[in-house]
C-alpha cells in the first residue's frame, strides 16, 4: 500500500512540473513571442513562403523544402504509428485486466495508467505529424504554381497559413513523442519519473530557446 501511495505521489509531482513548465511556455508565448522557437520558427516559416511567394522561378526550390518537411514529418508518424501499436499488443491486455478490477471496487494500480498515458502520447504524437504532412502537402500544391500566376495570387495566404500551422503541429507531434520518456520510465519504476520529467523539462526547454539573434 505505501509502494502504491509513493508512486502515485511521484506521478502527481511529475505531472505538476510538467504542467507548470508548459503553462509557463504558453504564458512567454502569448506575451513575447519572439522569446520561443515556436513562435520564433513558424514567423520564419511563413516569412520563406511569402519571400518565394514574390520570386518567379523558385518554385523547384520550394516544393523541394517542403518536400523535406513531409518526410520529416512522415517519418514522425511512422514512428508513432509503430510503437503505439507494439504499446497496444503490450499493455493492451493489463488495461483490460485493470478496468474490470475497478469495477469490482478495487483500487487502481499506477501502471495501467500510465501504459494508457502512453497510448494517448503516442496518439497525439501520430495525429499531430500526419495533420503536419497534410498541410504541407497543400502547401506545395500552392508553392508549385508559377509565382506570378493568376491562379496562385488567391491561394498565397492559404498555402502561408497551412505552412506555419503545419511547422507547429510538427513541433508538438516531436513534443508528444518526447513525453513519453517518463511515462515509460514509471512503467518500468515509478519513483524514477520526477528525475525523469526534470531531464524533459530541460530538454524541452532547449528546445524552446530560439537562435540569440531572434531575441
Amino acid at each position: 500500500m505505501q509502494e502504491q501511495s509513493a508512486a502515485w505521489i511521484a506521478f502527481g509531482v511529475s505531472s505538476i512540473v510538467f504542467l507548470v513548465y508548459e503553462a509557463w511556455v504558453l504564458w512567454v508565448v502569448r506575451r513575447h513571442p519572439e522569446r520561443m522557437a515556436r513562435s520564433a520558427h513558424t514567423r520564419m516559416r511563413v516569412s520563406w513562403a511569402e519571400a518565394l511567394s514574390e520570386r518567379p522561378g523558385f518554385e523547384i526550390v520550394a516544393v523541394q523544402t517542403l518536400r523535406n518537411s513531409l518526410m520529416s514529418a512522415t517519418i514522425g508518424a511512422s514512428t508513432a504509428a509503430l510503437a503505439l501499436m507494439g504499446t497496444i499488443t503490450l499493455a493492451g491486455g493489463s488495461l483490460v485486466e485493470s478496468i474490470s478490477h475497478l469495477r469490482a471496487g478495487g483500487g487502481v494500480p499506477l501502471r495501467p495508467v500510465l501504459e494508457g498515458l502512453l497510448m494517448l502520447a503516442l496518439f497525439a504524437s501520430y495525429v499531430c505529424s500526419s495533420m503536419a504532412m497534410r498541410y504541407f502537402n497543400h502547401a506545395g500544391f500552392v508553392m508549385s504554381m508559377p509565382a506570378d500566376s493568376e491562379h496562385r495570387r488567391p491561394f498565397n495566404a492559404l498555402a502561408l497559413d497551412y505552412v506555419g500551422r503545419a511547422g507547429l503541429l510538427y513541433s508538438w507531434g516531436l513534443r508528444f513523442f518526447l513525453m513519453i520518456a517518463p511515462l515509460v520510465a514509471g512503467i518500468v519504476n515509478p519513483l524514477v519519473m520526477p528525475p525523469m520529467t526534470a531531464g524533459l523539462v530541460f530538454v524541452l526547454w532547449l528546445f524552446d530557446r530560439p537562435a540569440r539573434i531572434l531575441t
